[in-house]
């Protein structure tokens, strides 16, 4: 056995997220990661474009997240949160208000991206069950995507990964994203909603889907739904799993807006990739709802690793890099280099368009594609064999890099990209 590749030893027992092990047997071992740079079982190394899924955002095995939370290890590993807390959990909730929207208050742990937006909505209904309201409906945005579990599903909007579920989800209307010439045609659509149903809160991804292939959308049409949900009770729930800590070129993307959030999920780059945990985030208002005498009226929901204090220590360390004046400098060099790039690519003929936003980057090929077909497929061979982990979306192609990736490595994925392109 020992003398078997890691990738052949995978195969016994290992089922991997995202994958249709028929069509796809093979998976690539990687040993070990630093900074931008994976490192495979056969000694290749891949830029990591994408940051791990959002995630490694400060680079891999990051020396400053690391040597915190070593030395957090020998002092305290874990405690349940029901009943007790820790110094990491209660400096990472001061640090973090800071930096969060200005009307945010609390903070309820959990430990990934789907909880977090689960959390949310069971915040929603339950704030309007609790303050003497049924609302049973829901508002997403087409084509969203807020992770694997049912609440998160529901509001999804994407049929491939939600398809033998559908029957079981939450009731959910949906409404077009604000492009920045349909706002009459999207607020009509909300009131016709409201005035069909009781609902309960409006989930959504600021400016930026991140499943739907980076797809934008239009930040004053987007403060005209927020707005309109505040005038009616609407509570909004901002699925920042993706697009918090940074990427979009502020801390978050809902400080686009004038009118922010009641609530918002975190997760992804909050730890800097080194450890699993989320965050769900919510105004005192949201809070009072459920402060009562009443025991039942508390929010009920718990996981066994809430507020780890070693996710803690990587938050926490994680948002004082996110801070730090190299890391900004880093933001606003990558977000220019992706500007010069898309104006020398955008005219390729095999590119349809591109858009960015902060340090988030895609270009579509004028080509269909199936979202997990033969070109995809096709296009991630030709990256990977020249060193590039990228992972297109349909016909989309996204960068994502970490903050630390360097100008050398990034005019080698744009190049990459530019090369992939004689192969469509």
């Amino acid at each position: 056995m020992t003398n078997m590749s890691l990738k052949e030893r995978d195969k016994k027992h290992l089922w991997h997220p995202l994958t249709q092990h028929k069509l796809h047997p093979e998976t690539i071992a990687i040993t070990k990661a630093k900074e931008c740079v994976l490192t495979d079982e056969d000694g290749n190394e891949y830029i990591d474009t994408i940051a791990s899924w959002y995630t490694c955002m400060y680079g891999h095995c990051n020396d400053y997240i690391t040597s915190r939370v070593s030395t957090q290890m020998q002092k305290l590993d874990q405690v349940v949160f029901s009943g007790f807390t820790h110094e990491p959990a209660v400096k990472l909730s001061e640090a973090l208000i800071k930096i969060l929207p200005e009307n945010q208050s609390k903070i309820f742990f959990s430990d990934n991206g789907s909880t977090s937006v689960e959390i949310g909505i069971k915040m929603a209904l339950q704030y309007h069950f609790n303050t003497g309201e049924k609302r049973n409906t829901l508002i997403a945005f087409e084509d969203g995507f807020h992770g694997d579990t049912f609440g998160a599903m529901s509001v999804s909007g994407l049929s491939i990964y939600n398809g033998p579920f559908e029957d079981f989800f939450l009731n959910v209307k949906r409404i077009p994203i604000p492009n920045g010439k349909n706002h009459h045609t999207v607020l009509k659509a909300l009131q016709e909603i409201v005035s069909n149903n009781k609902v309960a809160g409006f989930v959504y991804e600021p400016l930026v889907q991140g499943a739907a292939a980076m797809k934008m959308h239009n930040a004053e049409g987007l403060n005209k739904i927020l707005k309109f949900c505040k005038k009616h009770n609407i509570i909004t729930v901002a699925d920042e799993v993706m697009t918090g800590f940074g990427k979009t070129g502020k801390h978050f993307a809902s400080l686009y807006m004038e009118t922010k959030p009641d609530i918002i999920c975190l997760s992804k780059a909050l730890t800097g990739g080194l450890l699993p945990m989320a965050l769900t985030t919510c105004s005192q208002k949201i809070y009072d709802a459920f402060y009562s005498d009443d025991i039942s009226k508390g929010l009920f929901h718990g996981h066994t690793y809430s507020a780890n204090p070693l996710a803690c220590t990587a938050a926490l360390a994680s948002i004082e890099l996110l801070q730090s004046q190299d890391i900004q400098n880093n933001i606003k060099v990558i977000t220019a280099s992706h500007q010069v790039f898309g104006n020398h690519i955008k005219n390729h003929p095999k590119v349809k368009s591109t858009r960015q936003l902060g340090i988030i980057f895609a270009l579509d090929l004028d080509v269909k594609m199936e979202r997990y077909g033969n070109l995809r497929d096709k296009l991630f061979k030709f990256f990977m064999d020249n060193g590039v982990f990228l992972r297109p979306l349909g016909n989309t192609i996204y960068i994502q890099a970490p903050y630390v990736i360097t100008k050398k490595q990034l005019e080698k994925v744009y190049q990459v990209i530019e090369d992939a392109l004689e192969i469509v």
